[in-house]
């Protein structure tokens, strides 16, 4: 019974556009009422009616140390007694963009900002800045924020609403956004041929994430990387979903291709509004004030995101070298493979990846390779499955566009458990 969290619904629907300051949150792929969280604790989320769910949202992604871990709560407790914001620099920010810059491979500098969205519009600003050149390539279904530019065929919370372009984008806006399949190398030659010496960026979530997961196909993120080289415009990796997620140096190391700029958020704040951008010391040398460039924010390297994210990156770098990301992949096989098997053995179409800390399941014969495959999984299927997996105490995103995510506190216990739910679910699949 979800009975509080249905009148809390109703409640929110009178002061907040659809209930909800984010519009996936309203359920709309999947139908039904959200629940309202109460507390969190390890792999685990209560709802205000006392339900407690094994959550692989974690919070759209940030939680890889679960919920309230007692290493962040103290530093954030910490860090609050003494100030909630300054305005003026602290250590704890340079703390930060050390560790930032000694794990991620291609960063010789890092600007922390608020938000994935604030870190994607800075980095695009400054590659048109220091490339000379008006427009910019992203790849239909990837999400990387919600500014004017970025939603052009976007996939997320948009696609999940039929609105692959936002009312309020300018014609003027999206002309210099050009858009091509992801992992289709034959279409971003084709575009470069054409309009090459016009792109300033090329900017991919070398793992799409807002698409379900999808991974890169043998030689797509190689080929984004020479095309670049060889025209002369930038190349970007969002990993505000992959960072620290999907290999502790993020998608660049885990393939082994170094980015112009990258892009981050989610992990890197354990929790807290944060993102960031950085890359080569020459184009971060034109971000304000030592360059042109204008980016600012009052609350940017604020000291409890700080202070969060320096104690989970920190944990991470050690539990890393203790095998972390091998045992969240292994924890994601096993989960894909239950779903896999169970829904063959009912014939049903069924199929799904983990890379890391991340995993996607779809309702589809094979793993999509881009958006217009993702569209095609049965979303019908996929609402069926989430409630009956949520009835039986686990809790997925509500839309089949997302991926899915591990914290390093998700072990046997909450494996078996997923896999009981799973069984049971794919009984009232039809």
């Amino acid at each position: 019974m979800r009975s509080k969290s249905e009148a809390a619904f109703e409640s929110a629907k009178a002061v907040m556009p659809g209930g909800v300051n984010s519009p996936v949150r309203a359920y709309r792929a999947v139908g039904g009422t959200p629940f309202f969280a109460d507390k969190g604790e390890g792999p685990y989320l209560w709802d205000i009616d006392g339900n407690r769910y094994v959550d692989y949202l974690l919070s759209w992604g940030p939680l890889i140390w679960g919920h309230a871990h007692p290493e962040i709560v103290k530093a954030v407790t910490e860090a609050a007694v003494k100030g909630t914001s300054f305005g003026v620099p602290t250590e704890l920010e340079t703390r930060m963009a050390r560790l930032v810059v000694d794990i991620v491979p291609s960063v010789d500098v890092v600007r922390m900002v608020n938000s994935g969205t604030e870190a994607t519009m800075s980095a695009l600003r400054l590659a048109r800045a220091f490339t000379k050149r008006p427009c910019i390539v992203k790849f239909e279904g990837c999400y990387h924020g919600h500014a004017d530019s970025l939603l052009v065929k976007a996939g997320s919370g948009v696609a999940t609403f039929g609105l692959p372009d936002s009312p309020g984008v300018t014609p003027q806006t999206a002309e210099g956004t050009l858009t091509v399949p992801y992992n289709d190398i034959p279409a971003i030659e084709a575009l470069f041929e054409q309009r090459g010496e016009q792109i300033a960026a090329v900017i991919v979530e070398p793992v799409a994430g807002n698409m379900g997961c999808i991974r890169p196909k043998d030689g797509f993120l190689q080929k984004l990387r020479a095309l670049t080289q060889e025209y002369g415009a930038l190349l970007i990796f969002d990993e505000v979903m992959t960072g620290f997620r999907v290999a502790l140096g993020g998608a660049q190391a885990r393939f082994g291709i170094q980015p112009d700029l990258t892009t981050m958020g989610k992990v890197i704040g354990a929790g807290l509004p944060v993102g960031a951008y950085g890359g080569r010391r020459d184009i971060m040398a034109m971000v304000a004030p030592e360059g042109p460039v204008y980016q600012a924010g009052t609350l940017s390297g604020n000291p409890l995101a700080m202070a969060a994210g320096v104690v989970a990156l920190e944990m991470l770098k050690n539990a890393a070298a203790g095998g972390l990301y091998d045992r969240m992949q292994d924890y994601g096989q096993k989960l894909v493979e239950t779903f896999v098997a169970e829904g063959k053995r009912r014939g049903i179409p069924v199929s799904g990846h983990a890379i890391g800390g991340m995993f996607g399941l779809f309702f589809r014969d094979a793993s999509p390779e881009n958006y217009e495959q993702a569209s095609q999984c049965d979303k019908e299927r996929y609402a069926q499955f989430f409630h009956a997996m949520l009835n039986n105490g686990v809790s997925f995103a509500p839309s089949q566009l997302e991926s899915g995510f591990l914290s390093a506190v998700h072990g046997e216990t909450e494996l078996n458990l997923t896999q009981e739910a799973m069984v049971s679910a794919f009984r009232q699949v039809g």
